[in-house]
């Protein structure tokens, strides 16, 4: 096996484009896991740690733009304010020890339908930079998953960073697995308000081949709240009903050893009529720290 540790981002990309495929390697938690059950069997690794713009993260025409390497654990500590989805995903990730070698541009890479960033992601409408030899170019997050565990990363292209706008209103996560903690989804849900534009972001996990939004449940909620919008007022519990109703109808889950499909769709109506009680209520209250 070669393995590369390029310095600078032009020879990571210069890397990449003489190895189309070298897999690359940041926290290494989801690479070395697949290595060391012999699911991933790589020519060429690349290194990206040494390759100082992969850490950083910064303000870009009002955006949040978040290197690919920043791990989740610095997400939770210097984002949380700004990113209030992302950083509650990231808390529910691993161990103390994964949050701090794993990041938001290796779940993405992986593009596992169970990869808890994902539905933050979506509900966020972020966009992935990904770049090349060939030049930079953003992908809406929703059209990065092309499959289980395929993205649309070309094969001599890497992850530069994630744009995200920081949110007007209220957002939420939630997530269920066999334990409480360290584990891998059984599924999980992301829920954004966008109170400027009108409108709502949802995100699901692990419960379809890749993770995806449910337009319609987003389209049914933006027309409910219309009138809501200004007075604040309360949210009637049929609407919260008939959203997680919505957001189950959207998933198209399996069973596996972790859960069955029917307990899939059971858990999502369920997350998902929380998420946006727990959001109203923020929403109502004027919360700052989720705006």
């Amino acid at each position: 096996m070669d393995f590369l540790q390029p310095a600078t981002w032009a020879e990571a990309l210069e890397a990449k484009a003489a190895a189309r495929e070298a897999v690359p390697i940041a926290g290494g938690t989801d690479v070395m896991v697949a290595v060391n059950f012999g699911r991933l069997r790589p020519t060429t690794l690349i290194d990206l740690t040494r390759v100082p713009e992969l850490q950083e993260w910064g303000l870009d025409d009002g955006a949040v733009r978040l290197g690919a390497g920043v791990p989740y654990a610095r997400v939770i500590t210097e984002l949380g304010g700004r990113l209030p989805g992302l950083a509650m995903a990231a808390r529910t990730i691993g161990s103390p020890q994964i949050r701090n070698r794993g990041t938001v541009g290796g779940n993405l890479a992986t593009a596992s339908p169970a990869g808890d960033a994902h539905p933050a992601l979506l509900a966020a409408g972020a966009e992935v930079e990904v770049a090349s030899v060939r030049g930079t170019r953003r992908i809406p997050v929703s059209e990065f998953y092309r499959g289980v565990k395929r993205s649309a990363l070309a094969d001599d292209e890497l992850i530069a960073a994630v744009r995200i706008r920081p949110p007007a209103g209220p957002q939420q996560y939630s997530k269920i697995g066999t334990r409480n903690a360290m584990v891998i989804a059984v599924a999980a849900f992301g829920l954004a308000l966008h109170p400027d534009r009108r409108a709502v972001g949802t995100g699901i996990g692990s419960a379809a081949p890749t993770p995806r939004r449910a337009p319609e449940a987003e389209e049914f909620l933006a027309g409910e709240l219309d009138g809501l919008w200004e007075s604040r007022g309360e949210l009637p519990a049929a609407t919260a009903g008939r959203f997680g109703e919505l957001v189950a109808a959207a998933a198209a889950p399996i069973d596996d050893v972790r859960g069955t499909a029917a307990y899939r769709v059971h858990a999502l109506s369920v997350m998902a009529r929380r998420t946006l009680t727990w959001a109203w209520a923020d929403y109502r209250k004027g919360d700052p720290t989720c705006a």
